[in-house]
């Protein structure tokens, strides 16, 4: 079964630009090596100039695995992670087929 997960993302100010360049990296990482992940898109909110969606879907449980396990995942998240102002919302959902 596909599922998916909608991240709210809320930057610190003075990181917007290196937030948004590991975010691009990562989203560019994930369409190139990872077969099983459908969607991968990064969002920025109209008005809230330091808001910030990731949409994304996968095949089924186990390609979310496989990018929660990357190489490049464990290299980028982190420092994502810390320029965010606020804890990161994230929430899982299924496909429905």
């Amino acid at each position: 079964m596909q599922m998916a997960f909608i991240a709210r993302l809320v930057v610190k100010p003075e990181k917007l630009a290196e937030f948004e360049e590991l975010q691009k990296k990562l989203s560019d990482l994930t369409h190139e090596h990872e077969p099983g992940t459908l969607v991968y898109d990064f969002l920025k909110h109209r008005e809230h100039a330091n808001t910030y969606v990731v949409y994304s879907r996968f095949r089924d449980e186990a390609a979310f695995q496989t990018h929660q396990e990357s190489g490049f995942h464990d290299d980028l998240v982190p420092p994502i992670l810390a320029a965010l102002a606020e804890e990161m919302d994230l929430q899982f959902f299924d496909l429905i087929e």
